[in-house]
């Protein structure tokens, strides 16, 4: 019997190296091979036969210095107004019953599927030059760090958001009772008893606001400017524009280290949460008296100027432009980048599901497996796309390295949300097929996956919305004739004239309705029985959209 047990163990190992060959060919070949590459670069590059790259120059230079500080401290800003904003909101959601609660609460996962670009023209549509907001107070914050700042929120604010609503979710109603009993007001009870119990998940949302915000580069982009692109906006101009690969390569091994740091702060927090808790969670009820409704009322305002009111941005600019008859948008090249991010999209989901699914299935057998899916999530687009530009140059142009780089990307939402699917399986009903003779494999295409549908639907929704959006990668990469939508909308920003800048914001518009229709895939209500087989995955990471578990 032992032996038998035995055989079935090494028969399962041996299945899970042979799951993971896939998912560690591509994680190799590129991620890990084109960091080594940067470092090399970074480490040992030759401006000229007598001058070499010095490692802390972006410390010693004025202008690189400037960089990376407002890199930083836009990134501390946010974070800032982030749980400013963020904590009262998520109690007002946590505490109170209403109607459309749960409306609102699956609608804070919109931003995290609209595309960047997209994004940044709708805060250009509010607060930019002739925008509905700025034109209309007779201000006008291009220029300014404000409109970067906010595009900042208008992503991350909702992340906060999640993961104090099911924090306080998991405060003691007992012991809040308790306090109340003995006289503790309402404040004091929430610092002593409710602070302490979600502190460690506001910071590990915090800790990822961080991490988008310093690592972004779409944003930074078109709402930077000169005076405030960040770090990876720089990187892409001396690799794009100067030819400074490696001056680039430094900046590009300082900016991973620093995420790095950041990362690992949040996997310990993570780890530190995971354990499931036992609680009696604080009922619910409806607000009582005009205090408790204006609260409720100022919460949802603000989430919407905030979370919302950019998309709706786009489409008011859209329809006006139309509307006044605008002319040559849809043409040819239009046309042409609309089909190219469909395909590139569709071909990129096929091979992101595939490397999704095995490394899934492989994580089973390995913990350490199972936390190497969050290594692209960890490396920004752009310090990708660099790495790969140095590492194979005789293939940038070439459409199976451009798709392997957006599947790379993508396939992480799949391999987690298929994991945590995996986990709330009932492990008796494999077991039961085995023993009635059905192999591995029978097993799990009969057994689990019928099972798994609504994970493995939404990690593929999220890589959809992830590949549709791809901007860095696409800037690094691709051929001229391989425009996509989100390069191209950056190409017509840059060309003078109203009439660019109406074609940028419908082609936006164009590309945020692809991506809310994958949005509808993520979070339309499925079927109660589907419910019923899914459990919520515990930890920070359960309140992170963009790595949802299912």
């Amino acid at each position: 019997m032992m032996q038998v047990l035995r055989n079935l163990k090494r028969a399962a190992r041996w299945r899970s190296l042979l799951l993971a060959a896939l998912p560690a060919l591509a994680l190799g070949l590129l991620l890990l091979a084109p960091l080594a590459r940067l470092a090399l670069e970074g480490l040992s590059g030759q401006l000229s036969p007598t001058e070499t790259v010095e490692w802390f120059k972006p410390w010693q230079d004025s202008y690189l210095r400037w960089r990376v500080l407002w890199s930083l401290a836009q990134a501390a800003i946010t974070c800032g107004l982030a749980l400013l904003l963020g904590l009262p909101l998520a109690w007002v959601l946590a505490r109170f019953e209403f109607a459309g609660r749960t409306l609102v609460l699956r609608l804070l996962m919109l931003p995290f599927v609209v595309p960047t670009l997209a994004a940044a023209l709708g805060v250009l549509a509010l607060w930019g030059p002739h925008g509905l907001i700025s034109g209309w107070l007779g201000i006008n914050l291009q220029g300014t760090p404000w409109l970067l700042l906010y595009g900042n929120l208008f992503f991350n604010l909702c992340l906060v958001v999640r993961a104090g609503v099911d924090a306080l979710g998991q405060v003691n109603a007992r012991q809040l009772a308790a306090a109340r009993s003995l006289g503790a007001t309402p404040w004091r009870a929430f610092c002593r008893v409710e602070w302490p119990a979600i502190a460690p998940w506001l910071v590990a949302s915090l800790c990822l606001v961080f991490l988008y915000c310093f690592a972004g580069f779409g944003l930074a982009l078109v709402l930077g400017g000169q005076r405030y692109a960040t770090v990876e906006v720089e990187i892409y101009t001396l690799v794009a524009h100067e030819l400074q690969l490696a001056h680039a390569s430094v900046l590009a091994l300082w900016m991973l280290l620093l995420t790095g740091v950041v990362a690992v702060a949040y996997a310990a927090l993570e780890k530190r949460l995971a354990a499931p808790v036992r609680t009696a969670p604080v009922a619910r009820k409806r607000p009582q008296g005009g205090a408790q409704w204006l609260a409720l009322g100022a919460a949802l305002s603000v989430l919407f100027v905030v979370c919302a009111l950019p998309i709706v941005a786009i489409f008011i600019k859209a329809i006006s432009a139309l509307w006044t008859g605008a002319t040559g948008i849809f043409d040819a090249e239009a046309w042409a980048a609309l089909q190219n991010t469909l395909q590139f999209s569709v071909m990129a989901l096929g091979l992101a599901t595939l490397l999704g699914v095995l490394h899934a299935m492989a994580a089973q057998a390995s913990v350490a497996w199972r936390a190497a899916a969050f290594l692209p999530f960890v490396v920004s687009p752009v310090t990708v796309a660099f790495g790969l530009l140095l590492l194979y140059p005789s293939l940038t142009a070439s459409l199976p390295l451009l798709l392997a780089a957006y599947a790379l990307l993508a396939y992480p939402f799949v391999a987690k949300s298929l994991s945590a699917g995996l986990d709330a399986l009932p492990a008796h009903l494999g077991h039961a097929a085995r023993t009635l003779g059905a192999s591995p494999w029978r097993c799990f295409w009969r057994v689990s996956l019928p099972l798994l549908l609504p994970a493995l639907r939404r990690g593929m929704a999220f890589a959809m919305a992830t590949a549709l959006g791809e901007f860095a990668v696409t800037l690094f990469l691709s051929r001229p004739e391989w425009a996509t939508l989100t390069t191209l909308i950056y190409q017509r920003l840059g060309r003078p004239g109203q009439a660019n800048l109406d074609a940028a914001m419908v082609l936006a518009c164009v590309l945020m309705v692809l991506a809310l229709m994958a949005f509808l895939l993520i979070e339309w209500p499925v079927h109660e029985r589907h419910a019923q087989r899914r459990r919520p995955a515990s930890g920070p990471i359960a309140n992170n959209p963009t790595l949802q578990h299912a």
